[in-house]
């Protein structure tokens, strides 16, 4: 399968902005990381994260359940990413 080739932002400035903000699943703060999309429409793959514009902020707890926990269906964890990742834009946006 080919991928069109996909510009790569990385913005320490926006991690830094997303890992500032309350995590966008759960609201716990003070414990947020900056994570990246899993979706290959973002960029990830083949040991590549996404580009940095595609950042959710999420508590370790949440941002390791949507990475490799298997509580959830691939299909559920793109959903809360999504989700998280929605927020994250609006908070963003919203300064």
């Amino acid at each position: 399968m080919m991928f069109p080739k996909f510009t790569y932002i990385r913005d320490k400035k926006r991690l830094k902005a997303v890992a500032a903000l309350p995590c966008q699943l759960c609201f716990k703060e003070g414990q947020t990381q900056a994570s990246h999309s899993n979706q290959s429409k973002h960029g990830k793959g083949r040991s590549i994260k996404a580009s940095d514009q595609f950042t959710a902020a999420l508590c370790q707890t949440c941002h390791t359940e949507i990475d490799q926990g298997n509580q959830l269906t691939k299909t559920q964890r793109d959903y809360m990413w999504n989700l998280a990742f929605e927020r994250t834009e609006r908070l963003l946006n919203a300064n």
